[in-house]
């Protein structure tokens, strides 16, 4: 199938490693020009230079801190790609595990700040050049907590809702200028901020991360973690032309782990 991605214009937040760079890769598989962009600049040239070895779509790197410059960011983008983004992959790191007991309450703002306003910020720098074009896709990589919470994940799990609420009520605004906005929701996918999820949950437990991984895979119907591939190949798709009347939707890619309908 051709996902009509050849020439299309990508940016994909926290693209330096893990999920993000997964995508980054599957859309320049496609054919898709690419901006990587995280805070790490030498994680970053790396990943871009491992896919512009492949020979098939161009990427480009931009270390950029989203907390502090998303306008920045999205300028720079713009010109690295020659033209207006068509693609937007909002991809940003987690916050810190904790129960909703242990947070404490001035720690929620900045993490708002980290996670959910860059998110809104860049869609909004986006979306009048997509609607210009008639044609946008807003994949936003979220989490499985948006739908069944997460045990001592409660700041991911809340601030993760907020953006589930403001896509759904975006996808309706905008789904008549042939713009989709789409959530993925990734169940327990093999990346290092999984190992350091099962670390953080071994050290709360008593447990080793051995441990906490194998009742992790016991709770999968598929019966392991998913490859960062599997993930990133639905993302792909959600980005294409073919997923045009695919909006407003919260997809999982959990190996069927979520027990809610």
């Amino acid at each position: 199938m051709d996902l009509g991605l050849a020439g299309k214009r990508a940016l994909v937040l926290s693209s330096s490693r893990g999920l993000g760079r997964g995508i980054a890769e599957a859309l320049a598989e496609e054919g898709a020009s690419v901006v990587l962009t995280a805070r790490s600049e030498d994680k970053l040239k790396a990943a871009a230079e491992a896919i512009n070895a492949r020979g098939k779509g161009r990427a480009v790197s931009i270390a950029a801190d989203l907390k502090a410059d998303a306008a920045g960011l999205h300028a720079k983008a713009v010109a690295a790609l020659g033209g207006p983004i068509d693609i937007l992959i909002s991809n940003t790191g987690g916050p810190p595990p904790g129960t909703a007991l242990a947070v404490k309450p001035e720690a929620w703002v900045p993490q708002f700040e980290s996670l959910v306003l860059p998110v809104f910020t860049l869609a909004g720098l986006c979306l009048p050049d997509m609607r210009k074009a008639g044609f946008g896709r807003i994949v936003i990589v979220a989490s499985s907590g948006v739908v069944q919470p997460i045990p001592n994940l409660v700041m991911s799990n809340a601030l993760r809702s907020s953006i589930l609420g403001w896509a759904k009520t975006l996808s309706a605004e905008v789904a008549k200028d042939g713009i989709t906005v789409n959530m993925i929701l990734p169940g327990r996918i093999e990346t290092d901020r999984t190992g350091e999820l099962d670390e953080a949950n071994a050290k709360r437990l008593g447990k080793s991360a051995a441990e906490v991984k194998a009742a992790s895979v016991a709770q999968i119907p598929a019966g392991r973690y998913g490859a960062v591939k599997e993930f990133a190949d639905v993302a792909c798709f959600l980005a294409s032309e073919r997923a045009s009347y695919v909006t407003g939707s919260m997809i999982r890619v959990d190996g069927g782990a979520t027990r809610s309908v």
